[in-house]
């Protein structure tokens, strides 16, 4: 398990809506939030794919978000201008969070390095663009490769290329790319498996709603949490309908930290912060006054909170004894009594 609190990456993603002033809000809302990153994409639709309107082109059109949507134009609207870029790292810098981004393809990696990025996020579907891989770990910055779709031998592929080119830290996010993610495909089981299959730190770059798939990742060892986050759901966007608010954000933050400070020890035993609970166990006790050589009954000692007399166990080997001198009602019952 990490000794470091989970790490918060605030995803943007197109949630800007094409507007530059709602991006540099975005990096506030996320500050505000607590989170250690705002995260952005670098690429153009001319970067990722190509203009033309065939079927293979296309998004299902049963698919929840963007059905029917040919991927030029998904890209053209959901596109980070490249030009927004110096005004959105220097607004992290700002507000003391890191910036990165996801790169794409050459120029995106060019761009980023001009900007001083601090790290850099493969994408799911980058995972099997080994040289692209191999580009962004040659510069010597740590590496995040989310694994949506992919199988072991896949992401074991991409990590090699990773470290090969000089790459010295490496984070594996696991991750169900779909949009939004239905909880129970996030096989968060696997995140112990992958920590011990690549002897990794192991994130989630999570795309279900709500924060309670995260919190619960924590928990199996996640190091690194990633989720989308908007303005505000009702305004739309490609990528709203499963982002976090900053009110969710800031949730998230806060108990993030609890469940991975929840982790402790293996130790099975009372913690310190017990110690007091400890006096309060039940035991023994005189609960009327009594006189010497009255014998101890049901009525005049039983079993209460706090500690200090007997076990409760030892009640039937006092029960008909005598007193041995006088005792007051609160008096812990001890052999030395009776």
């Amino acid at each position: 398990m990490s000794t470091t609190r989970p790490y918060i990456v605030a995803e943007m993603s197109g949630n800007h809506n094409g507007s530059l002033d709602r991006a540099l809000r975005l990096v506030d809302a996320a500050a505000d939030a607590g989170a250690d990153a705002i995260k952005i994409q670098t690429y153009t639709a001319d970067t990722l794919t190509v203009d033309v309107k065939h079927p293979r082109f296309q998004l299902s059109a049963g698919h929840e978000l963007w059905g029917g949507e040919y991927l030029y134009d998904l890209y053209t609207r959901a596109h980070t201008p490249w030009d927004w870029h110096a005004p959105i790292f220097e607004r992290a810098r700002e507000r003391g969070i890191e910036a990165f981004s996801s790169p794409f393809d050459p120029t995106a990696v060019e761009l980023l390095e001009k900007l001083d990025a601090p790290r850099y996020k493969i994408a799911s579907s980058e995972i099997t663009d080994l040289p692209l891989i191999r580009l962004c770990a040659s510069t010597g910055k740590p590496i995040i490769i989310s694994t949506g779709m992919a199988t072991l031998k896949e992401i074991t592929a991409a990590v090699d290329a990773a470290q090969g080119a000089g790459a010295t830290d490496v984070t594996v996010l696991s991750c169900t790319a779909s949009y939004p993610a239905p909880p129970e495909s996030t096989n968060l089981r696997r995140i112990p498996v992958l920590a011990e299959a690549l002897r990794l730190p192991i994130g989630l770059s999570d795309h279900t709603l709500g924060i309670g798939v995260p919190i619960a990742a924590v928990a199996l060892g996640a190091v690194l949490i990633e989720k989308h986050v908007t303005l505000d759901r009702a305004d739309g966007g490609v990528d709203s309908a499963f982002s976090l608010d900053p009110g969710e954000l800031a949730a998230l933050v806060v108990e993030s930290e609890r469940a991975w400070q929840a982790l402790g020890t293996t130790a099975i035993g009372p913690t310190e912060a017990e110690k007091e609970g400890l006096r309060f166990r039940r035991s023994l006790y005189v609960v009327t006054d009594v006189r010497a050589g009255e014998p101890v009954t049901e009525a005049n000692v039983r079993s209460i909170r706090p500690t200090g007399g007997l076990e409760p166990d030892a009640i039937g080997s006092v029960l008909g004894r005598v007193f041995r001198a006088d005792a007051a009602k609160g008096t812990p019952l001890t052999w030395d009594l009776i």
